[in-house]
């Protein structure tokens, strides 16, 4: 069996692979938003990765807030596994700024904008840059 996305994070924006995870972008101009989602068949839980890729994970998300910090300066940054409506393991990397529509609230079914096509497209790109630009560097380890 191959690695599938599940209906709702196969709907989200594509943005790059890395070793374990693919990187999806969610449509929501608000905040700026990522998913990790491990390439890994039937894998709905933390449980279903090995201790290396559990690991692997974590270096993942650290490049994804260094990313994310880089291109989107905030307030804090959220990071959540929250799988109760999606049914397949996906880390949230959410920025967030005091004063956004729903701070200090969580973002989870709130307020959404779409960006247009073409500003999403530019972001999407600049994203996907600036992970294969930090990939290099070795604290992140083998990416």
């Amino acid at each position: 069996m191959a690695f599938e996305l599940v209906a709702g994070l196969a709907a989200k924006d594509y943005v790059t692979d890395l070793k374990l995870c693919r990187v999806l972008f969610e449509d929501n101009q608000h905040y700026p938003w990522i998913f990790l989602v491990p390439k890994k068949e039937n894998t709905k839980n933390m449980t279903n990765l090995t201790m290396d890729e559990r690991l692997q994970l974590m270096r993942e998300i650290a490049l994804a807030e260094s990313v994310m910090f880089k291109l989107f300066p905030c307030d804090q940054d959220n990071v959540a596994m929250i799988g109760n409506m999606t049914p397949q393991l996906h880390v949230h990397i959410v920025c967030r700024k005091k004063g956004d529509p729903e701070w200090p609230d969580t973002v989870w079914n709130r307020t959404i904008g779409k960006y247009a096509p073409q500003e999403k497209a530019l972001i999407i790109a600049k994203i996907k840059a600036e992970f294969a630009a930090m990939s290099a560097d070795s604290q992140y380890g083998q990416l």
